[in-house]
């Protein structure tokens, strides 16, 4: 898939379908505030039936196809499929999306949307995991990619801690 990436079509159409997720990984650290340049959308999304039927559906009007995977190896994008599942890497029409039950460090969607906070994305309401949360959970990641966030993330977060003890 050749499209330009569009990271706010993608929210738009999980947004549009209803789907209940919380943006993790660049595109929430940057919204947070970190300089770090992403190429995909990575969504942590609930994992009950109607969601999973939502995400799919969702999924599918994006034109989603596992991303690294044989065209000829079959998939069928269903909740089942998904259930099935934890972790998926899909490209869209829109560009890559990730999607994950369960990140790294975490127990999943409950856990991460009880400190998340709902943020205007180009007129979109969007979940967005906490700095605390992104911290965590490039911490448990370890990957090379996920240190260098993990700098960025924690200088932002002292600066911001920063700004606090300022404030009057």
């Amino acid at each position: 898939m050749s499209a330009p990436f569009d990271p706010v079509g993608i929210l738009r159409i999980l947004v549009e379908h209803e789907v209940r997720f919380v943006l993790i990984g660049g595109l929430a650290g940057a919204v947070r505030g970190s300089p770090v340049i992403t190429g995909d959308v990575d969504v942590c999304y609930a994992r009950d039936r109607t969601n999973l039927e939502r995400l799919a559906a969702a999924l599918r009007a994006l034109g989603a196809r596992l991303r690294g995977a044989p065209e000829e190896v079959p998939f069928e994008l269903d909740a089942a499929a998904l259930r099935a599942g934890d972790h998926f890497t899909f490209a869209t029409a829109l560009g890559p999306v990730d999607c994950l039950g369960t990140p790294a460090g975490t127990e999943g969607f409950r856990d991460l949307d009880a400190t998340a906070t709902t943020e205007d994305l180009d007129g979109l309401r969007v979940r967005v995991a906490s700095l605390d949360d992104l911290i965590r959970m490039k911490r448990a990641a370890g990957r090379p990619q996920d240190r260098v966030a993990l700098e960025w993330l924690s200088a932002l977060r002292d600066e911001l801690a920063g700004e606090d003890r300022e404030t009057p």
